[in-house]
C-alpha cells in the first residue's frame, strides 16, 4: 500500500476497525474510505455494489462483523450466522468484481475445533467439532475465509485471511449482556468499587485459559500483513501467551483497586477449556506484539473511564 492508496475499512466504528483507522492515520495513510452503518448498510447487496462502483477502493480491511460473548452467541445464533455471511458475501464478491488489489479478511480464533491440540496451528482448521456456544459465528467466519481462498484460486485475486486471538481495548463493547469476558470484568469491578460492594460475580469456574491481544497490536499486525503477506493460507495473530480467567480477574481487580472478593458462578458455561494460538508463522515473518496484558488493561480502563466521564 502507498500512503495515498484508496483504503476502505469496513466496520471502522468497531473495536478492530477504529484501531485500524488510528494506526493507518498514525503511519501517514491519507486516503481512507469510511462509511457508517447509516451511510452504507453492508447487509444490502445493492447498496454495497453501488458503493464499490462509485468509490473503487484499492485495498480493503474487512473488519465489519456481528460479534459478542458466550451469552450473545448462544441467544442470537441466527443473527450471528446471517449477518456475518451477508456482510462477507457482499464485500468479498464486489471486491472481486471491481478488481480490488488486495483484501484482508478478519476471522476469529473460534473457527478452530473445540478440542484442538494447544497451541493451535493454522492447519488444525476443520479437524474436529466446533465449540457449540459460538458455532453459528464460527461457521460464518470459516465460510468467509474459504470464500477468499476460492476466489484466489478461481479468479487470481489477492485476498488474505487472518485469525486473531481474543481482542480488547478502546471502543470495546462493555455491555454485560453481549460483551466478551475482559471488558465485562472491567465494568463489573469498576461498578462494584464505585458502589462499595463486597463481591463481584464472575461466570464459570475461572479455570479456562485464554490469550488476549491489545487491539492496537492487532491493527499493527494487520497492516504489516497487508504489506508483507500474499498467501491464501490463513495466518494466526496473537502473542503466544495465555492465562486463566481467574488470573485475568485478579489482574483486573488489582488494576481497578477493588478490595472485595470474587465469587464464581459455576452454573454458567466456561466455553472452550483452552485457546492459545500458535503464532510462529507470524513471528517468522518478523512481527511481534508490543503491549503486555497489564499495560493493555490499564489503557483500556482509562479509556472506559474517559468515555463514560467516570
Amino acid at each position: 500500500m502507498n500512503l495515498s492508496s484508496k483504503i476502505y475499512i469496513a466496520g471502522h466504528k468497531g473495536l478492530v476497525g477504529s484501531a485500524l483507522v488510528r494506526k493507518l492515520e498514525e503511519l501517514g495513510y491519507n486516503n481512507l474510505i469510511l462509511r457508517t452503518r447509516d451511510e452504507l448498510n453492508l447487509l444490502d447487496q445493492q447498496q454495497v455494489e453501488n458503493f464499490f462502483k462509485k468509490e473503487r477502493p484499492e485495498y480493503i480491511f474487512l473488519a465489519a462483523a456481528k460479534v459478542g460473548g458466550i451469552l450473545a452467541n448462544s441467544q442470537y445464533g441466527a443473527e450471528f450466522i446471517y449477518e456475518n455471511l451477508q456482510i462477507q458475501n457482499n464485500i468479498i464478491h464486489n471486491a472481486y468484481l471491481q478488481n480490488v488489489k488486495k483484501l484482508l479478511f478478519l476471522g476469529s480464533s473460534c473457527i478452530y475445533p473445540k478440542d484442538c491440540p494447544q497451541p493451535i496451528k493454522e492447519e488444525y482448521l476443520l479437524s474436529g467439532y466446533l465449540e457449540p456456544t459460538n458455532e453459528p459465528y464460527a461457521i460464518a467466519k470459516i465460510a468467509g475465509l474459504k470464500m477468499c481462498q476460492s476466489y484466489n484460486q478461481q479468479y487470481q485475486t489477492n485476498f488474505i485471511s487472518v485469525m486473531p486471538t481474543n481482542l480488547y481495548g478502546p471502543n470495546d463493547n462493555f455491555d454485560l449482556e453481549s460483551s466478551h469476558v475482559l471488558p465485562a470484568l472491567i465494568r463489573k469491578f469498576h461498578e462494584a468499587k464505585t458502589n462499595n460492594n463486597n463481591s463481584v460475580v464472575a461466570w464459570g469456574t475461572g479455570e479456562p485459559r485464554r490469550e488476549f491481544l491489545y487491539i492496537d497490536d492487532l491493527a499493527d499486525a494487520c497492516i504489516f500483513l497487508m504489506n508483507n503477506y500474499n498467501s491464501s493460507e490463513i495466518i494466526n495473530i496473537g502473542n503466544g501467551l495465555d492465562i486463566t480467567i481467574k488470573e485475568l480477574a485478579e489482574t483486573i481487580k488489582d488494576i481497578i483497586g477493588f478490595t472485595g472478593k470474587i465469587e464464581w458462578d459455576k452454573t454458567k458455561p466456561d466455553g472452550t477449556a483452552r485457546k492459545l494460538l500458535d503464532v510462529s508463522k507470524l513471528h517468522t515473518l518478523g512481527w511481534k506484539h508490543k503491549v503486555n496484558l497489564e499495560e493493555g488493561i490499564r489503557l483500556t480502563y482509562n479509556w472506559y473511564l474517559e468515555k463514560n466521564k467516570l
